[in-house]
Formats: C-alpha cells, structure tokens, sequence
C-alpha cells in the first residue's frame, strides 16, 4: 500500500532534520513555503506537521513558528 501524501511529507521534513540539514533550533519554512514547495495542501502539511510534533522532531511556538527540538 502507498504511503499517504502527509507521511511521505514528514519522511521528507524527518531526513533534514536527520542528516543535520536543519539543525535543532532551526525554524522550519511555514505552512505556506512548505504547501508551494512540496505542491501539496495545507491539511497535508498540517497532518506531517503533527508526526514532526508527535515524535518530538519538533516543537511550536504559538505565534513564531515551528522550531527543531533539541536532542537529548
């Protein structure tokens, strides 16, 4: 079975953070760059969002944006 389009979205955001491209601290591109980047819509990069989060990848700041967490 094919991977939805949200998970191939955050194996996509996941290996950046991974191989150090964006490094913890390191604001993601918003809801918008990543929609017109990726050609997808803004419920497909919410729900990839959601994974980043859920995994602790990532974390949000209420009105700034979304940042790489720090590793342990």
């Amino acid at each position: 079975m094919p991977k939805q389009q949200y998970q191939v979205l955050a194996d996509e955001l996941k290996s950046k953070i991974d191989s150090g491209e964006w490094p913890p601290g390191t604001k993601l591109p918003s809801r918008a760059q990543l929609c017109k980047e990726y050609a997808v819509s803004d419920t497909v990069v919410g729900k990839a969002m959601m994974i980043l989060r859920a995994t602790g990848l990532t974390e949000t700041l209420e009105g700034v944006g979304v940042f790489v967490a720090e590793r342990d």
